[in-house]
């Protein structure tokens, strides 16, 4: 087969798996959809500051505004006051801890930490009262190098938890899983 024949074959082939891809991503029957992962009935969420009775104080303002930052990024909702509100999403801090994750085999000193943040949330219909998502001791940690040469403060670590965790949160609360 000639080089412009094999170009041409392999460009056909192409199209038509586009064509077919395209034909199965708009039939939600078979399992795929670009329509929106998030319940399009919901347009609204409040989001109140996230309970926080660890020793860890000012991490609730955190969460709340990185939980608040990631539905306006990845979700059609706006968030709203509470009285409002179609939804709630609220929640508490259950957990924050500083876990070692290796030492170095010479000098005995940590190299790396992780920053590990748990929370309980639950997202709630304010309009019929049915709570959509419920978890208990949902989790995220994210590591980071604590030495000198690398520079990365604790605050580094709890900031890309706290990150990790909105992402995380906001994940779960899309419909039909």
């Amino acid at each position: 087969m000639s080089h412009a024949r094999q170009s041409l074959v392999t460009a056909a082939a192409f199209a038509c798996a586009c064509v077919l891809t395209m034909g199965c991503a708009s039939d939600p029957t078979n399992g795929y959809a670009f329509d929106s992962a998030y319940d399009s009935s919901v347009r609204t969420v409040a989001v109140p500051i996230f309970d926080n009775p660890t020793y860890e104080h000012g991490l609730e303002f955190e969460l709340t505004e990185a939980i608040i930052k990631e539905i306006h990024r990845s979700t059609p909702w706006r968030v709203i006051d509470r009285e409002r509100a179609q939804t709630e999403l609220s929640g508490a801090i259950t957990s924050a801890d500083l876990r070692a994750l290796g030492t170095d085999s010479e000098t005995g000193l940590i190299e790396q930490y992780a920053y590990d943040l748990g929370v309980t949330f639950e997202f709630r219909d304010r309009r019929d009262g049915r709570v959509l998502v419920a978890r208990r001791n949902f989790r995220a940690a994210e590591a980071f190098v604590p030495d000198r040469l690398a520079g990365e403060r604790l605050e580094f670590g709890q900031r890309a938890t706290i990150d990790q965790l909105a992402r995380d949160i906001v994940a779960e609360l899309r419909s039909g899983w």
